[in-house]
């Protein structure tokens, strides 16, 4: 499991949290969000974020189900290949 945190002043943001799916439901990822909801809240930080892939619906039920909150005021632009090599030009 792999939990890398950048604290940004007013928040916590979850980079990736990955659990072997031999280990699922069986408490592992709720107990790795509740400690980083401890480290938020230490910190003095007012939200803990992070992504998840829209058609990953079994996370996606797992961090409903936790009280979290999808946010949909955001979108993701992302450059690549001949796209961004001709942006440099």
């Amino acid at each position: 499991m792999r939990i890398p945190v950048v604290s940004n002043g007013g928040e916590v943001q979850l980079e990736d949290l990955f659990v072997k799916p031999e280990y699922r439901g069986k408490g592992y990822g709720k107990a790795l969000i509740k400690k980083l909801a401890e480290i938020t809240v230490e910190r003095d930080c007012g939200r803990l974020e992070w992504y998840c892939l829209d058609w990953n619906q079994p996370s996606i039920d797992f961090y409903l189900s936790l009280g979290a909150k999808p946010l949909d005021e955001w979108t993701t632009f992302r450059l690549t290949g001949k796209t961004l090599t001709d942006l440099t030009k």
